[in-house]
């Protein structure tokens, strides 16, 4: 029989070390890195978890005071009552139609947009290009809601034009019809060179190799695009995919706000500025916290959904 290697007892004792270092005492050796986990954890417990706990009010009466957990169990009344309400249903379907249309055309020009982008070749040029892509982001949503109704208002640049031509001046930000457009294009003019960063990194990480095995059997840019770049990024496209749908019924609530008025409720009045109206407005924060309750469950059944789709047809999920 062939004799078995030797391990010497100091390999033996780093072996097991790596193996089976108590999670503490990990800790304890990397307590710097560990540190730096502090402040998001924090913040996490404090903004996001602790604040789950007023959830129960969804399920009690609640009538202001010291008792914040609410004073008596009605059970699913609140879900009920909003079931029943026709306002909640026009809001529910108000966000799906202006979530959904953005997500339609909003994902494929920033993923279009991208691709652009890699192909600039002069380091300089394609600087500036993000730059100036990037800046409306940093746009506060205040200034930029201001913008959109002094351009569309009836003595703006496009009411302007349209007399010049001949044309017959439009209330732009008064009539529902023209809502979904004015939020979709705005919000597209905004998001736009900021959502392909991600995209950008996931190019840099593809091997230059595949695109030089391409050059060689004669592909040109666009089969370049088509069989290396997509492919390569095709994880992170997913991703980004399945977290998109999972806000679906998550609207730009501080945009909406700001644009909506009595006047467009019919195609503005989504599920957040319903709960912002019966609960800070209104005074009904069991009713509201219902209502955003059955938001969330409807977020998380969208993403997991999506995210279990993606595992079966591209193998690439969030897990």
């Amino acid at each position: 029989m062939a004799a078995q290697p030797q391990i010497s007892g100091a390999a033996r004792k780093q072996l097991k070390t790596k193996e089976q270092v108590p999670l503490w005492r990990h800790v304890k050796q990397e307590w710097k890195l560990y540190s730096f986990l502090v402040i998001p954890v924090l913040y996490f417990l404090i903004f996001k978890y602790a604040p789950m706990l007023g959830n129960i009010i969804a399920f009690r009466k609640y009538r202001g005071g010291p008792n914040i957990l609410g004073t008596e169990w009605v059970g699913f009344t609140y879900f009920e009552m909003f079931m029943k309400d026709p306002t909640f249903w026009r809001a529910f379907f108000n966000d799906l139609t202006l979530s959904v249309s953005y997500l339609v055309v909003k994902f494929p020009l920033t993923l279009l947009f991208a691709l652009l982008l890699n192909e600039i070749r002069r380091l300089k040029w394609k600087k500036f290009v993000q730059t100036v892509s990037y800046l409306p982001h940093f746009i506060s949503m205040v200034i930029v809601a201001g913008m959109i109704k002094e351009i569309l208002s009836l003595n703006g640049p496009v009411n302007s034009l349209l007399a010049t031509l001949g044309l017959e001046k439009i209330a732009f930000i008064s009539l529902p019809e023209w809502f979904t457009p004015i939020y979709v294009t705005s919000g597209v003019w905004q998001g736009l060179g900021w959502g392909t960063i991600l995209y950008l990194a996931a190019m840099t990480s593809i091997d230059p190799a595949l695109y030089e095995a391409a050059k060689m059997d004669g592909a040109n840019r666009m089969r370049l695009a088509r069989h290396v770049t997509i492919p390569g990024i095709l994880p992170t496209v997913m991703v980004l995919l399945i977290l998109d749908i999972g806000s679906i019924l998550s609207s730009n609530f501080e945009k909406i706000l700001l644009l909506y008025n009595p006047l467009t409720y019919e195609s503005a009045d989504v599920v957040s500025t319903y709960v912002y109206r019966m609960g800070i407005t209104g005074g009904n924060f069991s009713y509201a916290t219902a209502v955003g309750l059955f938001e969330g469950i409807i977020g998380l059944i969208l993403v997991t959904t999506a995210n279990a789709v993606s595992k079966r047809t591209t193998k690439s999920s969030l897990w």
